[in-house]
């Protein structure tokens, strides 16, 4: 029903910067309530950014400052832009979007639609 695509991930000095993209398709865009998260081997997968349709954006602590999520209602697309990025910040980078009318953005298991993800590697 919807389907998400990443692009953007790679090979990335430590302090570089990157920007993954999140292509959305087979519905509305615009009412999605938007994520990134990740997951690093062996780690759970965890809360990035998101961006709730009115608006709103939310952030891990951890990348609070570095990374910025913003979204292209005209091109059904969800970036991260990631600054000063950490080899700690290496993983995989998944998008996620919540078709319900409400949701928690660091849950999990409040979204509907993940894409296949995109890796992100940061060498220092």
């Amino acid at each position: 029903q919807v389907q998400l695509v990443e692009s953007g991930g790679g090979l990335v000095q430590a302090g570089g910067s990157l920007r993954l993209s999140c292509a959305a398709s087979g519905g509305t865009f615009s009412r999605y309530n938007m994520g990134w998260f990740r997951q690093a081997p062996g780690k759970e997968r965890e809360f990035v950014a998101a961006r709730w349709r009115n608006g709103n954006t939310y952030y891990a602590d951890s990348v609070k400052g570095r990374f910025t999520i913003s979204r292209d209602n005209a091109k059904n697309t969800v970036y991260l832009q990631m600054n000063s990025l950490k080899p700690e910040d290496t993983a995989l980078y998944y998008c996620a979007a919540d078709l319900g009318i409400v949701g928690v953005p660091s849950s999990l298991s409040d979204y509907d639609y993940w894409g296949q993800g995109t890796q992100v590697t940061v060498s220092s």
